[in-house]
């Protein structure tokens, strides 16, 4: 049975939690399902192999942190526990091509927009600029004010 998944990269921006926060409303109104891909930029050590290994498996450890302690939140909000998705990958954007091209389920990609000025971020600029073809398929993003509360989110979703 096809489900319907709801895609959300974990980084370390506060603005992670208001994509979650959405994507899971979203979920549960609609018997969806979320995924969360969490990315891990390739080590900059190249010329000592221990330490790029040891470089690599401290970001995999915090990878799997960041995706366990979202899980709980995301158990509460639909029922059902995340989808984890760890890639290695030169970007964000690599990532997601990769692994929207292998899932046909997931449907939808979420992303939160930066508050404060800051810009939209690289991920968003760069949908902007190139499209939102992923892996051969075209996928509907849903940008999220970064600055949603709570009741706004539950509003809209």
């Amino acid at each position: 049975m096809s489900r319907r998944k709801f895609l959300v990269v974990a980084d370390d921006t506060p603005e992670f939690q208001a994509a979650l926060r959405f994507a899971c409303r979203r979920a549960r109104s609609t018997d969806g399902h979320v995924a969360i891909l969490r990315v891990i930029e390739p080590a900059v050590f190249e010329h000592w192999s221990g330490v790029r290994e040891e470089i690599e498996r401290q970001a995999r450890a915090e990878a799997e942190a960041v995706l366990n302690r979202s899980a709980e939140y995301v158990l509460a909000e639909t029922g059902q526990a995340p989808e984890f998705i760890i890639k290695n990958a030169d970007n964000a954007r690599a990532a997601l091509r990769q692994v929207i091209g292998e899932d046909p389920d997931i449907k939808i990609l979420v992303l939160a927009a930066a508050v404060e000025g800051r810009g939209p971020g690289p991920l968003i600029a760069a949908i902007a600029k190139d499209g939102v073809t992923w892996g051969g398929r075209k996928l509907p993003v849903t940008l999220v004010p970064g600055d949603l509360t709570d009741a706004e989110i539950a509003d809209l979703a």
